[in-house]
């Protein structure tokens, strides 16, 4: 095994959850299709409990061009490719999965194409000749299809594959953007095409995508929510935090179990109206606290006895909030009688109350030494 003795001109950033079994092959397989490159390795681990991060330090005691840098208390597959890509001084930097669905043969080729032409990013495609997504069953590819379609509509570049996974781009052009890179959900490379200030110069090449190996998939129930929501924040800009988002369209939906609720019980159940509407808020309370848990803050998301005290924070935060949410409302209202708009700015003051408050209380990023 040789030892490199130069600054790397590659580094190739793999972020990893439950994927120890994964490790030793990634680092064979570079080692052997990186030949005659200045190359390193830096795995992004999310604190796997399975022993990634360990598995990876036994690796990088023996061989130098391996690195770890293991991330405690947060987890997303964008934001680790984004604190990966940022922490190498190499001017090439590529992006890969570590459940071998790759294929890392085409990195020497995208290298190349970089070096050689006017390039920014070289992109490893599914969806130009040549390319295939493998095994799929038909709901995989026909969600990935409609998620390529969006991302088209939203980045205004004619990319076959912006959802693609596996890229190359120069060092610089990523350090242009980071700051307004949104790091949510799993594609980052729609994310960079949607937010960098210039059209961006790329290639795509085909590769076809491999069965999986081992580990953990990445695309669990929540995936499509964050695309979505990433996709929401580039279309209405960068002033709205994507939580915020998640967080308002939650309280939407919690209107419409609210509305039902209520209607069971006083209609249906002939309780009395302050008995149904008190049972109404509390279930709809509810229903958007588990949800926001499961969703806008999947990262932090509590458990045990954790869950039961940040649903009573939740709760206390939301009536304050329905209080500030009326009385912002009714003096709007007797100011200037516009019922509607005062509705709104009601809802609107609401809201906010609510995002500030459980975003401090209820969901609180753990606190590390």
């Amino acid at each position: 095994m040789s030892t490199p003795c130069r600054a790397p001109t590659l580094a190739v950033v793999v972020p990893t959850y439950n994927e120890a079994e994964n490790v030793v092959v990634i680092v064979e397989r570079l080692e052997r299709v990186l030949a005659g490159i200045d190359w390193e390795l830096l795995f992004v681990d999310d604190d796997s409990p399975d022993g990634t991060a360990r598995r990876v330090r036994a690796l990088a005691r023996a061989n130098p061009r391996v690195r770890v840098l293991q991330r405690i208390g947060r987890r997303g597959l964008s934001s680790a490719c984004i604190e990966g890509l940022l922490a190498t001084s190499a001017p090439y930097v590529a992006v890969m999965d570590a459940d071998l669905q790759h294929d890392e043969a085409l990195l020497p080729t995208m290298l190349s194409h970089l070096q050689s032409e006017p390039l920014d990013v070289v992109i490893g495609s599914r969806y130009i000749a040549g390319g295939g997504v493998g095994d799929w069953d038909a709901q995989r590819a026909s969600m990935s299809r409609l998620a390529t379609r969006l991302g088209q509509r939203l980045i205004k570049a004619e990319l076959k594959d912006p959802m693609s996974g596996f890229f190359m781009v120069r060092a610089e052009v990523l350090q242009d953007c980071a700051r307004n890179l949104s790091g949510v959900g799993y594609k980052l490379l729609l994310d960079l095409f949607a937010t960098h200030p210039g059209p961006l110069r790329f290639r795509e090449l085909p590769y076809r995508f491999r069965p999986r190996q081992a580990g953990e998939s990445k695309l669990d129930e929540a995936v499509l929510w964050e695309y979505l929501l990433m996709l929401i924040q580039k279309w209405v800009g960068p002033m709205l935090p994507v939580r915020f988002i998640a967080f308002s369209l939650i309280g939407a939906s919690g209107v419409l179990v609210h509305m039902l609720v209520l209607w069971t019980s006083f209609k249906l159940a002939d309780t009395s109206f302050l008995v149904a509407q008190s049972l109404a808020t509390l279930v709809a309370m509810t229903t958007n606290f588990f949800l926001n848990n499961l969703f806008t803050y999947r990262d932090m998301r509590l458990r045990g006895w954790d869950l039961l005290r940040g649903w009573f924070s939740f709760v206390l935060a939301c009536s304050v909030g329905a209080l500030a949410n009326v009385g912002v409302a009714s003096w709007l209202f007797e100011a200037h009688s516009f019922w509607v708009l005062s509705a709104l700015a009601g809802i609107l003051v609401g809201v906010v109350w609510n995002y500030a408050v459980t975003a401090v209380y209820t969901w609180k990023r753990p606190q590390t030494a």
